[in-house]
């Protein structure tokens, strides 16, 4: 089964019905579909082949659905840029997926004038939106090319399983970033688990706010076009905006980042919208406080489900939906079910081991790292051999994540391998201290590093953010903390700063303060 599949099958039962609201534009199915084989007849017009890759340099809009549909029609790669990234780290990306064609808002014009001053070559430049040609390319205007081309769509040949259909680019948090192979097969079985899991169906909308080059969102691209479901799309994250649509587009279904919850949640006036239509609420893509699940809730009024995964798994491993079991729990008690990392996922068969490959006891308490197998892992890392070899040993993907699991099979993570603080000889997990920071009333955003220190080797550092009109000092925050958890996992220090640093999908990015507080980033992975 492969990615055309996926909207023929659309096609064939909701042409007529809406399925894409961008920037005040509404396509039908029918209209969606003939977008995209008009695009996928211009990229073979240009002499695209079968296995070449196209990047895509662009906000969330219908372009970006469109090109995800597009360059599978024609067997081709898709390789989504981070559109935070410089153009020295675009260009590096460009010349290791060996992408010849860009498709790029002109948003981006400046990035992408900059690729051919570090002597990036691209065959052709496909531009959306308004604005003036740079010359440096040769180019041409996206709406120009695909009117004047066929709605129908050209006829598949060859284009199998196991053939790559798109490749993400990690963030590079212990080097230079490697391109994660994603092949048909992984993408159209990780979308047909979260129709089962979640019960989608084309009574749905979907709201893509999480970034459409970043999988925590991007995965439903298929999985909702696969229903017949509506997509939903904003250009950029802006509380107000989400708010506003959420409400005004009757959005059943989302999936986003913590960080971006947090926002929304803390959102003045955040209780006046109407959000009735909303079913379930997912959070994925980092590690959330169960003080933010419970604000979540009490704020959407919906389910909620905290997703887990990666880049290299499609991206679910488990999600915190109740097991039939636990649904005669009081509340409470399914709270915490609903707030921990999750179980496996269809079709995910997960292991959290010790060093030595023995499983660790079911007690909540033994922690070990998450290896997964399963159709959604991926073949490999993109011309690093070496790498894959690392990373997936005897068919089993090691995750690099540390967790427990609980007497139901439940998994917590508890931090990730290269973010565990060996201090004074006991290990502390960052993600126990930066819960309790969420905690605290005044904390807005938290994040915990292990910084150099002479008599415990590594000291337990925080760095808050604190909430718009709230103060809180150093020491009181490091004596809330030993009020709730031992002393030992205590914060040494605490830094109050604007803003913490984040990586283009919205995550805090540990990497950007590990460069700040550590000389020479002796904290590398």
């Amino acid at each position: 089964m492969n990615i055309p599949f996926i909207l023929e099958k659309a096609l064939s039962l909701y042409a007529r019905k809406e399925a894409i609201v961008s920037e005040g534009e509404r396509f039908s199915y029918g209209e969606f579909g003939k977008r995209v084989y008009r695009l996928a007849n211009f990229l073979g017009s240009i002499g695209l082949e079968k296995g070449d890759c196209v990047a895509i340099l662009h906000q969330n809009s219908h372009q970006f659905l469109e090109a995800y549909f597009s360059t599978a029609q024609v067997g081709a790669i898709i390789n989504p840029l981070n559109i935070r990234l410089s153009p020295r780290e675009l260009a590096f990306i460009l010349k290791d997926s060996g992408a010849m064609t860009l498709i790029a808002s002109r948003r981006f014009t400046n990035s992408v004038k900059s690729l051919g001053d570090l002597g990036i070559k691209l065959r052709q430049v496909i531009w959306t939106g308004e604005g003036d040609e740079i010359g440096v390319f040769k180019a041409v205007d996206y709406e120009e090319a695909i009117k004047e081309q066929g709605p129908e769509p050209a006829s598949i040949s060859g284009i199998s399983d196991d053939d790559v259909a798109h490749l993400y680019y990690t963030s590079g948090t212990t080097g230079k970033p490697k391109g994660v192979i994603l092949t048909h097969k992984n993408v159209c079985t990780h979308a047909l688990a979260t129709i089962a899991e979640l019960g989608l169906n084309d009574t749905d909308s979907w709201i893509h706010v999480a970034p459409l080059f970043h999988l925590a969102d991007a995965w439903a691209t298929f999985a909702i076009t696969w229903v017949g479901a509506r997509h939903i799309t904003v250009p950029d994250f802006d509380p107000t905006v989400v708010l506003e649509t959420i409400q005004n587009e009757r959005v059943t279904i989302t999936n986003m980042i913590p960080t971006m919850l947090n926002m929304l949640v803390n959102t003045p006036r955040v209780n006046s919208y109407d959000f009735s239509s909303l079913k379930v609420m997912l959070s994925g893509g980092a590690p959330i406080a169960p003080d933010l699940v419970r604000k979540i809730i009490r704020t959407f009024e919906c389910d909620y489900i905290q997703t887990y995964g990666m880049t290299e798994t499609s991206p679910y491993l488990t999600l915190s939906i109740l097991k039939e079991s636990l649904i005669h729990l009081s509340p409470e008690e399914q709270f915490i079910y609903k707030a921990k990392t999750g179980r496996p996922m269809i079709g995910v068969l997960l292991k959290v081991v010790k060093d030595n490959g023995e499983e660790v006891s079911h007690d909540n308490k033994e922690v070990g790292e998450i290896i997964v197998k399963g159709d959604i892992v991926t073949q490999g890392y993109w011309g690093r051999p070496e790498e894959t070899v690392e990373a997936i040993k005897d068919g089993w993907l090691y995750t690099g994540d540390l967790a427990v699991v609980d007497g139901e099979g439940y998994v917590n993570i508890v931090d990730r391998k290269k973010d565990m603080i060996v201090t004074g000889g006991e290990n502390v997990y960052s993600t126990e201290v930066e819960n309790v920071l969420y905690s605290h009333p005044a904390i807005l955003e938290a994040a915990v590093i292990g910084v150099p220190d002479s008599k415990w080797g590594e000291a337990v550092k925080a760095v808050v953010v604190l909430r718009e009109g709230k103060e809180a000092a150093e020491e009181e925050i490091i004596k809330y903390c030993k009020d709730h958890i031992a002393h030992y996992k205590a914060p040494k220090s605490v830094d109050l700063i604007s803003e913490l640093p984040k990586t283009g999908s919205g995550k805090i990015c540990k990497k950007g303060l590990r460069e700040r507080y550590i000389p020479s980033f002796q904290k590398m992975g």
